[in-house]
């Protein structure tokens, strides 16, 4: 059985306990843990894009090349070849230097001739399973609420930055 630690946080005062001591606890009380994963510990740098522009790439017809801010000084360019970019949106962006699922790392690079600084991201890329992702995302990028603020960390407002505990319950 698979527990989130922040899930138990709603039910328990955890204050103080991290998810590696609640396992020892929990462990010592006769229930045994198996282990505790950490879903986004794998995934670096990855915030959240606001996409200002979006236009047609000119050397390919499934490609659109996007203007983004990620809470930097200057937006960036990023180079997307999801169906459902559209400018105005808020989107997951693994940024120059990122790490996403598979040790899969971002760099700066040219897409038929126009440079990408970072790669706008599915629900799947950052490690989701196809199975739990809304029909509405299913086939392109996921867009978060409008309330979101550019360059704050997309992990934490997706739920990713939990610690799972796996119980041994048989």
């Amino acid at each position: 059985m698979f527990v989130s630690y922040r899930w138990l946080q709603d039910y328990v005062d955890l204050d103080g306990i991290n998810a590696n001591e609640l396992a020892e606890k929990i462990t010592r009380s006769g229930i045994e843990v198996e282990g505790v994963e950490s879903p986004a510990e794998a995934i670096k740098n990855v915030v959240i894009g606001h996409v200002l522009e979006k236009t047609q790439h000119p050397n390919a017809d499934k490609l659109s090349v996007c203007k983004v801010d990620i809470g930097e000084e200057e937006p960036v360019q990023i180079v997307c070849g999801a169906p459902n970019v559209a400018a105005g949106q808020k989107v997951p962006v693994a940024k120059v230097g990122a790490v996403l699922p598979g040790n899969f790392k971002i760099k700066k690079s040219k897409l038929r001739g126009e440079e990408s600084h970072g790669m706008i991201c599915s629900l799947q890329e950052l490690g989701i399973e196809a199975k739990v992702v809304a029909k509405e995302f299913s086939t392109g990028i996921f867009v978060f609420p409008g309330d979101v603020v550019p360059g704050t960390n997309a992990l934490e407002q997706l739920g990713l930055d939990d610690h799972i505990l796996e119980l041994g319950l048989t």
